[in-house]
């Protein structure tokens, strides 16, 4: 049986074949019960703090809810804190480990979240850094599961900028699953070359594969899953969204790369995405820059394909099961 008890979820390089199928299985299981009205609040008693130093929509809300469906209390902590500011990462560590039995932290570099593991003395658990993206991958690898009925073989496209959290999450994680992974994008916007061998070598045992292109056609030829996020962060320069607007245009996901894909192929967005104007930042985008819809269409966003709000969903049933696994939900 696989035991994540008192274990830290920080990045998915810390997680073996068989540790993320678990939680895939495992969130799969509780989503069933939240489905069927089962009760499964077995973390009666257990308290957790929830750290956003980044907004969230989806992170917080299914911190929050699947906290709750497990019986337990939570405290958010944004402004109202002291971390890195009057007090160190590890002193608050210290300090919330021994009030708290779980901690979440959502911010930026993941030296940060590791720091805050190292020394909280309880479970933490990574609700994004600028590098990794954990909690996302168990929610995504579950909607693919689920739309296309495995995850062995499946030509996964990640198109955009592949240099980050996102892009290191899913070659990582594709490539211990036996998933044939493929980041499209300019050679600019190619993952780290160390971090490329390091998944080849999991692709090799796992059976899949890792191959980086900058053509769209090569990329989404028998594609079953085409992946995008947003091209810039918010609170950057406009001369840093004139730069990824002009360079990455040509991986918008439209339907011209869908045309080269599955007739299966399903279209994934971690969230928000620009697809439309019926946002601040779409419009002000639009008024800088001229576009209407950005890293995917809206054609393609609100297609058939797209399956962003099961993906979203997942976020919670999934979130719930890296907790109750950490946790010692099977324990109570």
């Amino acid at each position: 049986m696989t035991d994540l008890y008192g274990k830290n979820f920080l990045k998915m390089l810390d997680f073996s074949a068989e540790e993320i199928t678990y939680l895939i299985d495992l969130s799969a299981e509780l989503k069933e019960k939240k489905k069927k009205g089962i009760p499964h609040d077995v973390l009666k008693g257990k308290n957790i703090a929830l750290i956003f130093e980044k907004t969230s929509t989806r992170t917080y809300c299914s911190f929050e809810v699947a906290a709750h469906d497990l019986g337990m209390q939570t405290t958010y902590l944004a402004g109202g804190s002291q971390i890195g500011k009057k007090e160190s990462i590890a002193d608050t560590a210290r300090v919330l480990g021994r009030m708290f039995d779980g901690i979440e932290y959502r911010g930026y570099g993941q030296e940060l979240v590791e720091e805050l593991a190292k020394y909280a003395g309880v479970p933490v658990w990574n609700g994004l850094t600028n590098e990794a993206h954990p909690t996302q991958m168990i929610a995504d690898m579950l909607t693919v599961r689920e739309k296309l009925g495995h995850l062995k073989g499946v030509r996964f496209v990640y198109m955009g900028d592949a240099r980050y959290n996102m892009g290191n999450s899913l070659m990582v994680t594709c490539a211990k699953l036996g998933m044939d992974y493929v980041a499209c994008t300019s050679k600019k916007y190619f993952p780290d070359p160390k971090l490329v061998e390091e998944c080849r070598a999991f692709a090799k045992e796992s059976g899949g594969s890792v191959t980086l292109t900058e053509s769209v056609e090569e990329a989404c030829t028998g594609a079953d899953v085409i992946y995008t996020d947003v091209w810039v962060s918010m609170g950057e320069p406009d001369e840093v969204w004139a730069e990824r607007i002009r360079e990455l245009s040509p991986y918008q996901v439209n339907a011209k790369a869908f045309s080269y894909a599955k007739d299966s192929a399903i279209f994934m967005h971690c969230l928000p995405a620009f697809h439309d104007l019926k946002t601040k930042i779409g419009q002000e985008i639009h008024d800088k820059f001229g576009l209407s819809e950005m890293e995917v269409t809206d054609e393609i966003f609100e297609s058939p394909r797209s399956v962003v709000f099961d993906e979203a969903e997942n976020r919670m049933h999934t979130i719930k099961a890296v907790m109750y696994a950490t946790l010692g939900g099977d324990r109570e």
